[in-house]
């Protein structure tokens, strides 16, 4: 009888075992999938701002036609954004294209017909609620991954991550500079 009640016991050990590990497994699988969905969320937000600036790009133009380099910038960092191939290198052209943008503020800022026109104030409003949703997504972003960096750290979940491959995510993080604001010089 005490072969058959310590079979028992290591049934249900081994049986608790699968059921943790099944359990762990699975929650690192929704968190890193939950970071990976806020990133794409992040990257429609972006697309949404990208899609925005040859409008506004189009109608400073048709004020502003002699700053053709402020244009020419734009220009060059959405290619970057398109062409980035991490969630870095897609930050980095995301903050490129962040310091374009302040460039061609200032810009408009000369041209105060320019900034009466309403299609251009609907555009820079869109422009506006659009680097709004960038900053939340990028703080549910570092929200995801923090608690999906966390969980592989943590006793007992490491020891199943570290089994499955599960590695850390990259927080997103402004590039250097960034706290610092564009200087846009009009007399050179």
């Amino acid at each position: 009888m005490p072969k058959i009640k310590a079979s028992w016991i290591l049934i249900g050990v081994a049986v608790i075992a699968v059921l943790w590990l099944w359990s762990g497994y699975n929650g690192l699988v929704s968190r890193d999938e939950g970071v990976k969905a806020q990133w794409a969320t992040v990257e429609s937000v972006y697309q949404r701002r990208l899609d925005l600036i040859p409008n506004i790009v189009n109608t400073v133009k048709g004020s502003a036609a002699q700053d053709e380099e402020i244009f020419t910038q734009l220009a060059d960092a959405r290619a970057n954004y398109a062409g980035a191939g991490s969630i870095d290198e897609q930050a980095a052209a995301a903050t490129q294209v962040e310091s374009a943008l302040s460039r061609l503020l200032v810009i408009v800022e000369n041209y105060p017909t320019l900034k009466s026109q309403e299609s251009f104030q609907m555009l820079i409003a869109e422009l506006e609620g659009s680097e709004n949703r960038i900053s939340v997504e990028r703080m549910r972003y570092n929200q995801a991954v923090q608690g999906y960096n966390t969980a592989i750290r943590k006793v007992p979940t490491n020891l199943i991550a570290g089994v499955f491959g599960f590695g850390a995510h990259e927080l997103f993080e402004a590039s250097e500079g960034a706290d610092q604001a564009p200087v846009v010089d009009f007399e050179n």
